[in-house]
Formats: structure tokens, C-alpha cells, sequence
């Protein structure tokens, strides 16, 4: 694994992925690709971590060692989940439940994965695997035909949620290694986990769990009607997401232990007042992404407890033409997971242009030479 660079292997994937959506859409804006990247705060360092064969990946989970998961185009362009080692080196294909796509969502520290996948019969199932992704296993369903993993904890519990036989979305705990699925109730409505704690607190659209997914609660919102959405939960029970705010905008929150307490974390000060946060460390640093002032997304962090947004990409050293556009999660290391876009710099750009070019004139003079034939 190395630093994105300027090179060639950069120019060839964005000349690639330009002749595949089509020549005429070709425009310096467009012009880019997306892949994940494991950002180090101590060493100030954004490393991408590759793809599986095709031209982008996205990271959805970290551990504590660092290794990440997520999911990406593979060289016959099907979508595969992946992982890595520690420190994010060295992507592997995970496979699927027997369909031709799947998609990893959450990693405890045994290596231990969770997501979804389609099976051969075309529906998504929930998977586990064993330790260091080895093994895929389907958790089956709560008697709907699908079903979606998100979180797991260092037990193997796992959240996530399953349509229902009567076709609404309910969550789901399982327990240990991921042995048999819980129906956890639906305050109303349809209700959907995204994480869950090591004491086995469930997090997910406005709601929150004690220990071992017992008693669900709402969790307010930001002074909105549009309530909210929790995304990741810490060992302390501090809940990070989304919330509709009194003035109609929705932004990111953080609450104090088990839930308590929804705190504003503002933006970056884009003219969009939107921010939303994503994942969070057990010192309560919280990462997720707003706009900025210039109307573009980027990734934000803060310190503990939520305290001091700041834009993400301000505090790396970031290759040229990466902008970190999402935050996905934080772990206890200080290691972050972002994914990001990469636009070509000029030169680059002049590069593919010039090999549009070419590839323009030998088709106009491969038609000629047909005509001449007849």
C-alpha cells in the first residue's frame, strides 16, 4: 500500500472510467474517481487503499488494529465486500451469499464482519463471518425476504434490521457470533439499527437500547419535527447522527452517556447549514461531513466529546486532486476512514483529453477505411 500519487496508473483509471460512462459527458468536474482512505492523525498521512480490480471502493467500518472493510467494483464489475489487514493494508475479496453482489458494513476487533449480500435467489441477507473475515455466514431474515447487517460488537452481537413477514422493517440483535436473530420492536413505524456497543446497546433511526438491546427509546431530536437518526454509539453509550434542527436544517449531534442529552455539533459554515456525523471513538471524537462555505462537502472531526468541528482535509497532508468528502468512522487509534474524490490536476486532465482525442480519430478513420471497403 502506498501514498496516492501523481502517476500514470491514476491517469489510466481516470481515461478508463471516462470512456466507459461515454465521451461526451468528459469534463473536468466529472473527470474523477472514488476510493477510500485510511487517514492517520499522528502521522498526518492519507493512504488509499485500492480497489478490488475496478475503479472505485467505499469504507463503511474500522477496528481497533486498523483494518478496514467495505466494498468495491471488482474487475468483472460486480460489487464485492472487502478487508483489510492492520493499518489498512492489503485488500481481500470476501466473496458473497451466492449472489453477484455483497457489501461490508461493521468490524469488531477479532476481525469479525458484518454486511449484507445477495443470496442466489436474487434477495440481501444479513452475513457474518469468523475472525479476520474468514467464512461467510447468512443470518437469515425475521420472515421477510431480506435482511441487513450493520454493526457488531467485540461479542459478535449484530445489528442490523430485517423486513418482517407483514413487510415493514423492524431491527434486529443477534447474540453471541452472531447466534440467533432478535426482533427488537418498532416504537412506530418502520425502524432501522445501524450500531451497536460492546454492552450490547442498539443505536438506529431515533431510538437507543440498554444493555443486550432491551428497552427501546426515543431519542429526541435537534428541536425538528424531522426527529433523527443515530449512526454510531461508543462504550459509553455516546450517540452520534443526524437531526432536524428547529429551523428546519439537519445536522449532526452528539448525545452524553446512554443517550442522554442531544448536543448540536453545527457545521464547517456552509450556506446549506448541513452536517451529519457518522462514526465515534471512545473518547467521544466524532467524525462525519458538512458542507463548507464554498458549497462543497467535506469531512469534518472534532475533539473529545464532540468539542470543535474542524474540516478534516485542513489537518493532512492530502496527495494532489483528493478531497475527503465523506466520514465514515474513528477508531481508538486515532486512524479515520474517509472516501474520497479525485479529480485529475491539469495535466492529467490535458491527458485525457488529448487521449479522447486520439481515440475519436482512430474511430472516424476506422469508419472511412469501412466505407472505402464498399
Amino acid at each position: 500500500m502506498t501514498l496516492l500519487s501523481h502517476s500514470f496508473k491514476v491517469h489510466h483509471l481516470i481515461l478508463a472510467a471516462a470512456l466507459t460512462t461515454g465521451l461526451s459527458f468528459v469534463n473536468h468536474a466529472n473527470a474523477q474517481t472514488h476510493t477510500a482512505f485510511l487517514v492517520d492523525l499522528n502521522s498526518r498521512t492519507a493512504v488509499d487503499l485500492g480497489t478490488l480490480g475496478g475503479w472505485w471502493s467505499l469504507a463503511n467500518g474500522i477496528n481497533d488494529a486498523g483494518q478496514v472493510v467495505g466494498y468495491s467494483l471488482t474487475a468483472d464489475r460486480n460489487t464485492h465486500a472487502f478487508i483489510t489487514g492492520p493499518d489498512g493494508v492489503g485488500m481481500r475479496d470476501l466473496g458473497t451469499l451466492g449472489g453477484g453482489w455483497s457489501e461490508a458494513r461493521g468490524i469488531n476487533d477479532a476481525g469479525q464482519v458484518a454486511g449484507y449480500s445477495y443470496t442466489a435467489d436474487g434477495n440481501s441477507h444479513a452475513f457474518i463471518t469468523g475472525p479476520d473475515g474468514v467464512g461467510m455466514r447468512d443470518l437469515g431474515t425475521l420472515g421477510g425476504s431480506g435482511s441487513y447487517a450493520f454493526g457488531i460488537n467485540d461479542a459478535g452481537q449484530v445489528a442490523g434490521y430485517s423486513l418482517t413477514a407483514d413487510g415493514n422493517s423492524h431491527p434486529f440483535i443477534t447474540g453471541p457470533d452472531g447466534m440467533g436473530m432478535r426482533d427488537l420492536g418498532s416504537l412506530s413505524g418502520d425502524r432501522r439499527a445501524y450500531d451497536i456497543n460492546n454492552a450490547g446497546q442498539v443505536v438506529g433511526s431515533s431510538f437507543i437500547t440498554g444493555p443486550d438491546g432491551m428497552g427501546m427509546r426515543g431519542l429526541g431530536s435537534l428541536g425538528g419535527s424531522g426527529g433523527s437518526v443515530a449512526f454510531g454509539i461508543n462504550d459509553a453509550g455516546q450517540v452520534v447522527g443526524g437531526s432536524s434542527t428547529s429551523e428546519g436544517f439537519s445536522h449532526a449531534f452528539i448525545t452524553g452517556p446512554d443517550g442522554v442529552g442531544m448536543k448540536d455539533l453545527g457545521t464547517l459554515g456552509g450556506r446549506y447549514s448541513y452536517s451529519v456525523a457518522s462514526g465515534i471513538n471512545d473518547a467521544g471524537q466524532v467524525v462525519g461531513d458538512s458542507y463548507t462555505a464554498d458549497g462543497n462537502l467535506h469531512v469534518f472531526i472534532t475533539g473529545p466529546d464532540g468539542v470543535g468541528m474542524r474540516d478534516l482535509n485542513s489537518l493532512v497532508d492530502l496527495p494532489p486532486g483528493v478531497t475527503l468528502v465523506r466520514g465514515i468512522d474513528i477508531n481508538n487509534s486515532g486512524q479515520v476512514i474517509a472516501n474520497a474524490t479525485i479529480i485529475p490536476e491539469p495535466e492529467a486532465y490535458a491527458l485525457l483529453l488529448a487521449g479522447l482525442g486520439l481515440v475519436g480519430f482512430m474511430a472516424r478513420r476506422k469508419k472511412m477505411e469501412n466505407l472505402k471497403r464498399y
